[in-house]
């Protein structure tokens, strides 16, 4: 995998948290530094760190699922993918609210980031760096996730629903792409 589809798929694991940031922002007097850099760190930190907790546990049953490892990359991006859309479409997000406890932000960043959780275990599959995937994922979550606060509060809500929509596409197209290249080698 290349940096750009490397930046590309962190983009489209963003979009879940960027949603919820904006949704957040929307809850703010006042969308300040520290309010953001809680909302990266949260967010970011937690897209870094799942994807390598997927690919640690993928590594321990790999051998039993080489000769189907794309189909399984495959469907996990495309449920991943499909499930985004799914709550852009029905809106199963929580209801925005302006606290930044331990609690309520742990809950929602581990919520959105359950879907880097099983691209970490696709990397394993594909082979993947895992440390400079979710390096990258994570950089760009944080940048993403503070923008979205920012923009929430200034702009309001409407770009929240297309960003889910935009995330799950971006992810399904992956998955394809993933597919494509393995049935053609």
């Amino acid at each position: 995998m290349g940096f750009l589809e490397l930046f590309i798929l962190a983009v489209g694991l963003a979009m879940d948290a960027f949603a919820v940031s904006i949704c957040k922002g929307l809850t703010l007097k006042k969308a300040d530094g520290v309010s953001m850099a809680k909302c990266g760190l949260w967010f970011g930190g937690f897209q870094a760190l799942m994807p390598i907790v997927g690919y640690l546990l993928a590594k321990q049953f790999a051998s039993f699922v080489v000769g189907v490892d794309h189909w399984i990359a495959f469907g996990l991006l495309l449920l991943i993918g499909l499930n985004m859309i799914r709550e852009t479409i029905w809106g199963d997000e929580d209801d925005a609210n302006d606290d930044f406890s331990i609690r309520t932000m742990a809950l929602m960043a581990v919520a959105t980031s359950i879907d880097a959780l099983a691209v970490g275990v696709s990397f394993a599959f594909i082979h993947a760096n895992i440390w400079v995937a979710s390096a990258v994922i994570g950089i760009v979550t944080f940048a993403l996730s503070a923008a979205g606060l920012y923009l929430g509060r200034k702009i309001g809500s409407r770009l929240g629903s297309k960003a889910g929509l935009l995330g799950g596409l971006v992810l399904i197209g992956i998955g394809i792409k993933i597919l494509i290249e393995h049935l053609n080698h």
